[in-house]
């Protein structure tokens, strides 16, 4: 786990964020806010968690997305009041006992809390083990730029409020909430033996999706649900969609 912190500053930092991000910055007076930045077709560009400090608003984002998040925000940025740059802050994480000053992870309780000091790592966590057994995508992982995130489970995960307005993507994301039910999405599976992450998903001979990240006899897949019946192949593995039993979460 490598991350960037970014520092946002200026009289019109948050009202910037809030038209550009998947959540809502009011949130920020609760605590840890997570989202996403999309494009105008509404596809994945980068998923971060956001956080006051004082008068800066703090982004954490994964290193391989921070060098283009800077420059799309700052291409946004315009004649705002606002100052972007790397802060010298680094992440610490753990689910043991939060110590002073952490922020609970927004996406779910098993994931722990979030400090931004001047030490960097984790307590020791599977964090691949809590995140398959809750269906938590990754950056870089199951987060890709074809990416849609009600697909990724961006609602079940607190990433997106459907209430606060305008940002960029909205309308797709918007249009995805209220149509008839998702036909394709991340979901847990149940896996015997093991694949590398990316392997496709089949079903005689038929594509029904991929398998990503997998822990203890379970896994993280995008299925077409419809096709995701009975037993599938992902390589040597074998798995099992049982929605009922692992759901979609």
């Amino acid at each position: 786990m490598t991350r960037t912190i970014l520092e946002i500053t200026g009289t019109e930092a948050q009202d910037f964020l809030q038209g550009l991000v998947t959540n809502d910055l009011g949130k920020l007076d609760q605590g840890l806010v997570y989202a996403a930045m999309l494009t105008p077709q509404g596809k994945y560009l980068a998923d971060f968690f956001l956080s006051r400090q004082g008068d800066t608003i703090l982004l954490d984002v994964d290193d391989s997305l921070a060098e283009s998040l800077l420059k799309r925000l700052n291409m946004y940025k315009l004649r705002a009041d606002v100052a972007i740059s790397q802060s010298s802050l680094n992440l610490m994480r753990g689910t043991g006992p939060a110590p002073e000053n952490a922020l609970n992870d927004p996406r779910h309780p098993d994931m722990g809390w979030r400090l931004y000091g001047e030490k960097a790592g984790d307590d020791g966590t599977d964090w691949d083990a809590i995140r398959v057994a809750h269906c938590i995508p990754e950056t870089g992982i199951e987060l890709t730029p074809d990416s849609f995130i009600l697909e990724a489970g961006f609602e079940r995960l607190n990433g997106v409020d459907f209430r606060k307005g305008c940002y960029v993507g909205q309308e797709v994301t918007a249009r995805m909430k209220h149509k008839t039910e998702l036909r394709k999405g991340l979901a847990g599976v149940e896996v015997a033996g093991e694949a590398p992450i990316g392997t496709p998903i089949t079903k005689d001979g038929k594509a029904v999706g991929t398998l990503f990240t997998q822990s203890g006899g379970r896994g993280i897949a995008y299925l077409r649900f419809d096709r995701a019946t009975g037993d599938l192949e992902a390589g040597d593995a074998t798995l099992r969609y049982t929605p009922q039993e692992i759901g979609r979460g």
